[in-house]
């Protein structure tokens, strides 16, 4: 702890030290916070591999409060990684239902099923094999290698990217993949270094790991809004030093996403609502949806949009407008219910109009097909 102390002390001399002696010193008062302040998680409280992998899929671009629910769902229907690599589709897209980023769930049961085939029905032990598997990048690779395996590998994700360019006061833009593998390669050999020191106690990596995920998540917050006063670093943190807290991680700025306006229908036959499954390739690959079109159609172009398609008579109420923003696109969606007439007959519009086309009871939409997020806003008429 002594350099630890000397970082502190010499406010106005930060040059003297190099930002790899900065993060090996960081390590000890980051892991006496964690041991006390970590949250109690289930995946914690059993870090098993095939624990540890699904939660680490489930919490890309989710909230830990938001995916708790769904983890234990999702391990009441696939306990083991066989039952995942057996799952029908429908199902897991069911119990993923809400979740969002669908393709997480796919890759999910591709990973299971070369874990099948390849490694005896459990996860390879090693970050190279986990790094091949289907939906597993550099980030949950290095999680389950070390929070599961002990494995001497970092696990860089955003929280980590922003806690440790806070800390060494750095510049670089963390969008950038040279970036991140070089604060990946930092990481590793500040972990190597204090290892060799402290030996292979408590499983340190996987702790580590998890310690500043759980800096970033609790604490070193986004946005400039840190907790600095309770900060294990709050001493030789250099951003929070210089009051650089709100500009630094540095991030370019994404592209503005683009708009498209579409217009949705509710579309109501004998009680049963028309889904319609998306195409297996692109946004919302091989989902169930509520059929729409492109742009926003008035309420008599919306009536005579199905009894054109469908040669029927249809009725037509409008519902609530919605919205619904993917990372690179935004949906501004008019919607609309349409009553057709109940003696069309349900088998022949299916013949005629397109293959992918279900009607659906409302048992049936509660619990067999999923309706991703975008279509929230008209779930409730859907009951």
């Amino acid at each position: 702890m002594e350099l630890y102390r000397e970082l502190q002390l010499y406010e106005g001399e930060e040059s003297r030290y190099t930002y790899e002696e900065r993060i090996r010193v960081m390590m000890e008062p980051l892991m006496n916070w964690y041991e006390t302040n970590a949250r109690v998680l289930p995946w914690r409280t059993n870090p098993e591999p095939y624990w540890v992998w699904v939660s680490e899929i489930m919490l890309q671009q989710t909230r830990v409060e938001a995916v708790k629910p769904y983890f234990a769902r999702f391990m009441e229907t696939f306990p083991r990684i066989q039952d995942l690599a057996a799952a029908e589709d429908d199902v897991l897209m069911k119990i993923w239902e809400g979740l969002g980023y669908y393709s997480r769930a796919r890759n999910l049961k591709k990973a299971a099923q070369v874990c099948v085939e390849l490694y005896g029905k459990e996860l390879p032990d090693t970050y190279e094999a986990l790094l091949k598997l289907p939906g597993v990048g550099s980030y949950t690779a290095g999680a389950v290698a070390s929070i599961a395996y002990g494995k001497m590998v970092p696990a860089v994700d955003g929280n980590v990217l922003r806690v440790i360019s806070r800390l060494g006061e750095r510049t670089d833009d963390i969008g950038k993949q040279s970036v991140k593998k070089q604060m990946e390669a930092d990481l590793k050999a500040a972990m190597e270094d204090v290892l060799e020191k402290k030996g292979k106690e408590k499983n340190y990596p996987g702790m580590l790991n998890q310690a500043l995920m759980e800096l970033g998540a609790c604490v070193c917050l986004p946005n400039g809004e840190p907790k600095c006063a309770v900060c294990p670093w709050e001493g030789i943190c250099l951003a929070h030093r210089h009051n650089r807290t709100d500009t630094i991680p540095v991030k370019a700025k994404k592209k503005p996403r683009r708009v498209e306006e579409r217009t949705v229908f509710v579309v109501r036959l004998g009680g049963r609502t028309l889904l319609k499954r998306r195409p297996e390739t692109g946004l919302l690959a091989g989902l169930y949806e509520l059929p729409g079109t492109e742009g926003h159609l008035s309420e008599e172009e919306a009536a005579q949009y199905w009894e054109n398609s469908l040669s029927c008579r249809a009725k037509v109420r409008p519902l609530p407008d919605g919205k619904h923003i993917f990372s690179h696109i935004e949906w501004h969606m008019k919607a609309y219910e349409v009553f057709l007439e109940e003696e069309t007959d349900q088998a022949a519009l299916v013949k005629e109009g397109e293959e992918d086309w279900i009607f659906a009871s409302r048992e049936e939409l509660q619990t067999v097909y999923a309706l991703p997020s975008a279509f929230q806003p008209w779930k409730k008429f859907l009951k």
